[in-house]
This record gives structure tokens, C-alpha cells and sequence, in this order.
């Protein structure tokens, strides 16, 4: 073994932590004494009572055992490197291999004074001819990967093994299309493959899950960063099996499959608290069933992290601070626009203001907003829930989406009695929202009256740092590049050398599991409704009439938008083709 254990000097861990600043002095004796009433590790009474994350504990642990820091969460481990050792022993000894280079095999510990474990470790690299160095990985991380908390395919290759002895033993199929017997909706089997299946997706950030039946099988996607990944096929035998699991998480009808059903369940993956909004669709081949995963746990992003800048983020900025109006946000779903009106929201938020929000459903918690969520199967609608809302003397209003008539003319109501409202529509671009509300039934001279901004946006994916490098241009795509840039005020281009265009790439490595792109952020346009945008409503000029004059101000398209970022390397142009060609 290449790096052997041992501390950084004579000093106990807890002084360890307390002299190079990960706790105060103070919190450190309070959780000793916890400790030793309740019989728990230090690490652990730190994690539980959150003064440290579990991921920061360990690379505090990694700094005193001088041992070099592994997140396993981030790396894809190969079956090959797993299949070196027995799973057996990974699960005794919490330990597990990740990477095999040269002869060397790099394997996570989360104990490094587990004499056995490095005995065993030692052994087993001697047994193989392999060198075994040592990294430090958190529990959490070592057994996702081990299987304990959700190796996908090997938790749900344990799983189908366990259905086909239980079948093989009592002759009969465990589950028809036809009939769903109750037995098997408590099988442990079944429920183990959800669980691991979700667990999944909420580790490896997927904003949705996708569970489609065909013919002979059953294939399960996950939607991370925009993009729909297989992750699993599943046999056909189980399909009404895991449906139902589903259904009754949420609370739906298990006997119905004849019809679309809504809901929505809770749970708890590390510590992260999650929302599943779930819906269930029926298909020629069974039900298709799809769950958009709604993080509680995670922090509301600021305007500059969404990608607002420039003269879009000043117009931004005026019109959050104006006392009454409508601010809308366009784009199709799943295009970000809850997160930038959470964003604004959280600007706004002062114990001056009274914010009340009408949501489908609620994405994040805010303190000191009071946040109301739509159920249409009792009649609370956004047009009915919004006039309650406006009984509630509030002074920032934030509807979730105009769908019809009847919510869109309480909106411009609201607008026009003094009230800040913000929501959502469903549009291609900017000037589009004018017509949709025209074509909904209201009027334009009070649309002129009440709309103080609108704003369309779409998410593309960002390019991984860790692996970004330049890539040669082609001319066509140059040519599309300085085409897209006339008109954008350099206040965009601050800092971009125009004369000699460079574009990005993200080659792919670990950190962004080989896709040369980690994360997302937007690309908008603002359309201010000055008083000559105003005029050209009036009197329902075209959208082309529209654009010109918002040019005129300084407004730029979202691919315009997502140029700039592409010069900026942030994105490529791969990524802007593929979100904003109409």
C-alpha cells in the first residue's frame, strides 16, 4: 500500500478541527458531551446536528489522516474495477475500488484506523498483483457506489434475481397486466427497485424520471441538464408491479388504468428533502409514468448566477422595484421560469412587503413569503385562488401561470389596483406574450396599461471547467457568430476580444461524466414596454414591427444572448442551436 495511514500530528481530531477553523471551540465541547451521552461518533453528532456536511467532515478526516479527499458522487465507477473485489468484502469493510491505472487501484475507505480493513486491502492487492492506494470517501458516497444506497443496476439486478426465485418457486408469473395482486405490491423486491430508482435520480441531479412501457420491456430515463439519459430496462413481467408502487405513494387509484392520474409524495434521500410531482399516463403498452423531481433542500439562485446580465438585467432590476404592474416570464415548460421568479421573489423579500404566491405546485421554500399551492379537484384554481389572494392585502403578487381568460383579466385587475404581480406564459419569445394575451380576450389598451415587462428564456447546459478547451472554428459557423452580434450593445461584449472569435468545448472527464458539460443557466430577452412598444400594441402591429422597435432600445434575442455566451465560453454552439431553432 502506497500511502499508509497516518495523522496529520499528535493532536486528538476534535483539536484537529477547532485549530484549522472547520468549528468553533465552543460548539466542539457541546457536541463531545452529546457524544458522550448518546454514544454516537463525533462525525456523527457534527453531521446530525448540521455544524458540518457530511462531504466537508470527510475532507476535514482526509486533511488529519493525511490521506487525499475522493467524491465518489461525482465519478463513474466502472463494473470492471467494482467486479475486483467481492462485494462482500465492500460491504463489511466500507470500502470500495473506483479507478484501476498501471497496476494501481485507487480505493475509497471511510475508516481509515479499520486495521482489518487495511489488512484485507493488502491482502486482496497482493492476491491480484495490484498496488492499492488509499483515498477517504464519506458513508453516503462508498454506499452508493457499494449498492447500499442505490448502485442502480446492481441493486435492481439483486432485486429481479430475488422476483425470479420467489416465481420459479411458486410456478406462476408475479404479476399480469391484468390483474395487480396485492401481495406483490408489498414485496420487498418491488419496493427495493423504486427506492434505488429514485434514489438515483436525486443523486445524480435529475430534474425528472421517465418509467415508459413497450412492448417487450420497460425502459426507465432520467432528464439531467436538459437531456433525456437511459439508465435501465427493466423486464415486462414487473411493470404493473412498480406502476402501482407508484401510485400508491401517491396516493392515487390502483385500480384505475384506464385514465391520466396526478399526484405527488415526499421523501428523504441523504439530506435532501424532495417532492415528486407524479404523473400517469396510459399508453398502448401499459402506463407511462413520468416524476419531476422538486429539490426543497436546494438554494434559490441570484439573477447574475441565472445568466441575467447587461442592459437585460438593469431592465430587470427597474421593474422589480415599481409598486404595481405585471412582469411576465415566457417559455415552454421546463425552461427555468419558476426558478428566475423565485429568484426575483427573493430580492423582494423584506419584512415591509406582504408576498403571497399561487403555485402549481410549490418548488421552493422561501421565510417570509407566504406560499399557497392550486387544487383543482376542490376548486381552488389560479383564478379563484387569485381573488382570495388579492383580499389578503398583499403588496407583491406571484401567480404561477395565466392559462385562461378568466386568470389573465384578474391579473391586469390586480395590475391596474396597485398591486406588483409576477407570472408565467406559455410563448416562444418575448413580443409572442402580447398577441397570447390579445388571442385570450383582453384588451390591449389595458394591456398597454398594466404590463410593465415581459421576459422569454431557455436553459442551455454549461461547459464543464474542468475539461474546457478551445476549439478550431469553422467558417460557417463564424459567419453565423458575427451575423448574431450586429446590434448587441458592447456593454454584452465587455471583455471579449471580437476581432478573433474563439469557441469552447468540453472534452469530458469525470467530473461531468464524460459530457463536457456540468450544470445549466439561461439565456433571455427583455422586452420593456416602453411608450413606444406601448403605441405599436395599440394598434396590433406586427411582431416584426414590435422587434425592430425593442432592437432600437438595446433588447437582444435569446440566441443573440446566447452568442455572447458562447464568445464568453460558457456554453457551445451546439447548445444554442439545439434550444433556440424555430
Amino acid at each position: 500500500m502506497n500511502n499508509p495511514v497516518k495523522t496529520n500530528d499528535s493532536k486528538s481530531f476534535d483539536q484537529f478541527l477547532v485549530d484549522n477553523g472547520f468549528v468553533a471551540q465552543q460548539i466542539i465541547q457541546e457536541a463531545l458531551e452529546q457524544q458522550k451521552k448518546s454514544g454516537q461518533s463525533l462525525g456523527q453528532v457534527l453531521i446530525n446536528n448540521k455544524i458540518l456536511e457530511e462531504e466537508d467532515l470527510t475532507k476535514a478526516k482526509a486533511a488529519f489522516f493525511n490521506i487525499p479527499y475522493v467524491d465518489l458522487r461525482k465519478i463513474h465507477v466502472s463494473p470492471m474495477v467494482l467486479a475486483l473485489i467481492p462485494k462482500e468484502s465492500m460491504n463489511f469493510y466500507n470500502f470500495v475500488p473506483f479507478d484501476l491505472k498501471d497496476k494501481t487501484l485507487k480505493v475509497a475507505i471511510t475508516d481509515p484506523t479499520n486495521l482489518s480493513a487495511l489488512e484485507a486491502l493488502e491482502f486482496l492487492g497482493q492476491k491480484q498483483n495490484l498496488q492499492v492506494q488509499l483515498y477517504l470517501a464519506s458513508d453516503t458516497s462508498v454506499g452508493i457506489v457499494v449498492g447500499k444506497k442505490g448502485n442502480l443496476k446492481m441493486v435492481v439486478g439483486e432485486a429481479l434475481k430475488d422476483i425470479q426465485t420467489k416465481e420459479e418457486k411458486e410456478k406462476k408469473p408475479v404479476i399480469t397486466e391484468q390483474e395487480t395482486k396485492p401481495a406483490v405490491l408489498e414485496e420487498a423486491p418491488i419496493i427495493k427497485i423504486v427506492d434505488v430508482i429514485l434514489a438515483n435520480a436525486i443523486e445524480g441531479n435529475a430534474s425528472d424520471i421517465h418509467i415508459e412501457p413497450s412492448e417487450k420491456d420497460v425502459r426507465v430515463r432520467y432528464r439531467i441538464d436538459g437531456i433525456l439519459h437511459t439508465s435501465l430496462m427493466l423486464p415486462k413481467n414487473i411493470q404493473s408491479a412498480i406502476v402501482t408502487r407508484i401510485k400508491i405513494l401517491s396516493n392515487l387509484k390502483i385500480d384505475e388504468s384506464r385514465l391520466p392520474q396526478d399526484g405527488r409524495f415526499h421523501v428523504e434521500v441523504g439530506k435532501k428533502s424532495v417532492d415528486l410531482r407524479v404523473s400517469i399516463l396510459p399508453l398502448i403498452y401499459g402506463e407511462k409514468t413520468v416524476m419531476r423531481i422538486l429539490d426543497k433542500s436546494g438554494s434559490v439562485p441570484t439573477l447574475e448566477q441565472l445568466g441575467i446580465r447587461g442592459r437585460a438585467a438593469t431592465w430587470v432590476k427597474e421593474n422589480i422595484k415599481k409598486t404595481h404592474g405585471i412582469f411576465l416570464i415566457t417559455g415552454p415548460t421546463g425552461s427555468g421560469k419558476s426558478t428566475t421568479l423565485y429568484s426575483i421573489l427573493s430580492i423582494l423579500n423584506t419584512a415591509t412587503v406582504n408576498i403571497i404566491t399561487l403555485e402549481d405546485p410549490v418548488e421552493y421554500f422561501i421565510a417570509g413569503v407566504n406560499q399557497s399551492q392550486i387544487n383543482p379537484d376542490i376548486g381552488l384554481t389560479f383564478a379563484s385562488g387569485l381573488r382570495s389572494i388579492l383580499r389578503q392585502d398583499p403588496n407583491i403578487v406571484m401567480v404561477g401561470e395565466v392559462r385562461d381568460k378568466e386568470t389573465a383579466e384578474i391579473a391586469v385587475h390586480a395590475a391596474l389596483t396597485g398591486h406588483l404581480l409576477f407570472s408565467t406564459l406559455h410563448t416562444n419569445n418575448a413580443i409572442g406574450a402580447m398577441p397570447r394575451m390579445i388571442d385570450m380576450g383582453i384588451e390591449p389598451f389595458l394591456l398597454t396599461a398594466s404590463v410593465n415587462v415581459v421576459m422569454a428564456q431557455r436553459l442551455v447546459r454549461k461547459i464543464c471547467q474542468n475539461c474546457k478547451k478551445e476549439v478550431p472554428i469553422t467558417k460557417a459557423v463564424e459567419d453565423e457568430i458575427r451575423k448574431n452580434l450586429v446590434g448587441v450593445p458592447e456593454e454584452y461584449l465587455e471583455g471579449v476580444d471580437q476581432k478573433t472569435i474563439k469557441i469552447y468545448k468540453g472534452q469530458g472527464c469525470e467530473k461531468c461524466g464524460h459530457t463536457g458539460y456540468v450544470s445549466r443557466f439561461g439565456i433571455f430577452e427583455v422586452l420593456p414596454v416602453t411608450t413606444q412598444v406601448q403605441d405599436l400594441i395599440l394598434t396590433k402591429a406586427s411582431t416584426h414591427k414590435v422587434y425592430e422597435e425593442a432592437s432600437k432600445l438595446g433588447m437582444i434575442t435569446m440566441k443573440q444572448d446566447g452568442i455572447v455566451k458562447v464568445i464568453r465560453g460558457e456554453t457551445t454552439m451546439d447548445e444554442i442551436i439545439r434550444v433556440t431553432t424555430e
